[in-house]
């Protein structure tokens, strides 16, 4: 077998292989020999259909068969002699083909980039410190009192922090326009919900009165139409109520599954949860700096292929996600340019990684691995059965594993890093210091959805 190999463009590589003539017709007559022993023809014992008969019978077809098989191994071959990884499947054009002459093909594709990872002192963290204070355990109080709150009917004046329930009709130029109009629809006053103006406005009426109020959507509204434009609502209060708050009391520790000690064990149970928030906050703060540290410090060029394997994958999740089941859309119909800039990311940091990895010899720490799983169980009321559930679980095992590997990966770059340590409070600790990936995933979904 002859391979001439020829670097392209970028990562693509083009492979042109030449399989010698008797080698192709040997491996034909073996499987027609075969196919000889096993066919069953009409004038003929089973076993006794002489070799000229099944050539005419199944030639062509058996020779398209021991080429692709051909192809296949020889191309494997190819690869294997040059030392090449490829990056998803070849594209296979034969040249030559016809019976007694060698076979040639030429096999086009992708290879994985070489990377050559720079040092780490070049990355530089910031490592948030802070500790959950008794204020902060009794502002969670007064968070899961609000997040449990009940709505009581009131006569009087709407103020901010009270619901409205209301019927409203938009109009642009008097005429209605799509997606302005509610029937029942519930509005908390002063939480943003609606466009500025339109919650301002309703502070002061009461249950039966009609308002009619003047609006301007906002210059990056997603409704192109309606962007920038004036607008007027008319509005019908049904009707207004105030929030009640719950009691702290056994009755709501037990919503939490606090059963005994009263408020002493419901605020430990509390401080232990802001706790596991904190530090997980803390890591991925962290994680997420030594990532975005890594790639701006190499350059990584990225296989198509590749590129629109994530792209495809990110759509179908997409599609599962926001519509599932009777009504899934097509994946394919979702535009890939919705998802081009995070997979490209996504891939980018796979490569990364896997190169540190590699070149580090990092082997996943069964101890962190079960250190992980039995602290992801503890957030359950019988944790027990969550780490039975995860251990019978090979898919998820196999997520945590990659957890764990990206978190020696971590490990590893801040051994030389440059970290300096910043002491903040816990809400400064929690809050994502930029637009998170779940913030910029539900942004996508919405456009998606849109």
């Amino acid at each position: 077998m002859q391979v001439s190999l020829e670097a392209t463009s970028g990562l693509e590589r083009r492979l042109t292989i030449t399989v010698p003539a008797e080698q192709v017709e040997a491996k034909v007559t073996e499987r027609l020999k075969d196919t000889a022993k096993k066919v069953r023809l009409d004038g003929f014992r089973p076993g006794k259909v002489p070799l000229s008969v099944v050539k005419r019978r199944f030639g062509k077809s058996t020779r398209q068969e021991v080429v692709g098989d051909v192809m296949q191994s020889s191309f494997i071959e190819a690869i294997q002699k040059e030392s090449l990884r490829p990056a998803g499947m070849p594209t296979v054009e034969p040249v030559k083909m016809e019976p007694g002459e060698d076979f040639e093909f030429i096999a086009t594709f992708e290879v994985y980039p070489e990377l050559a990872l720079k040092g780490y002192e070049g990355i530089t963290i910031e490592k948030p410190s802070a500790d959950v204070t008794d204020a902060d355990v009794e502002q969670m109080l007064e968070t899961l009192r609000n997040q449990n709150r009940e709505w009581q009917t009131v006569e009087r004046e709407a103020k901010d922090g009270d619901q409205l329930i209301i019927d409203f009709v938009g109009r642009k130029d008097g005429e209605e326009f799509e997606g302005g109009k509610g029937e029942d629809f519930k509005l908390e006053l002063g939480s943003g919900q609606m466009i500025e103006g339109f919650e301002s406005s309703l502070v002061g009426s009461k249950a039966g009165e009609e308002k009619v109020i003047n609006v301007t959507f906002p210059e990056d509204y997603q409704a192109e139409s309606l962007a920038g434009q004036p607008a007027e609502f008319t509005i019908q209060v049904k009707e207004v109520a105030e929030a009640v708050l719950p009691e702290l009391n056994d009755e709501f520790f037990a919503k939490f599954g606090v059963a005994d000690g009263g408020l002493d064990a419901f605020k430990a149970e509390v401080r232990k949860n802001m706790e596991r928030e904190l530090q997980h906050a803390i890591k991925n703060k962290v994680k997420n700096q030594v990532m975005d540290g890594l790639l701006a410090e190499n350059e990584v060029d990225v296989p198509k292929a590749l590129l629109d394997d994530e792209i495809n994958r990110m759509r179908q999740q997409a599609a599962q996600q926001i519509f599932g089941g009777e009504n899934q859309v097509d994946p394919a119909k979702l535009p890939a340019e919705l998802f081009q800039d995070r997979a490209l990311k996504r891939v980018k940091l796979g490569l990364v990684v896997a190169e540190v990895v590699k070149q580090h010899d990092i082997t996943v720490d069964d101890e962190r691995v079960k250190a992980l799983v039995e602290d992801i169980a503890s957030a359950y009321e019988h944790p027990e059965q969550v780490v039975s559930w995860y251990y019978s679980n090979e898919r998820q095992m196999s997520e945590v594993r990659s957890i764990v590997l990206e978190d020696q990966v971590v490990d590893t770059v801040l051994d030389t890093a440059q970290v300096t340590v910043k002491e903040c409070s816990y809400e400064e600790a929690i809050k994502p210091a930029q637009e998170s990936e779940a913030e910029k995933e539900q942004q996508a979904e919405t456009d998606v959805a849109s």
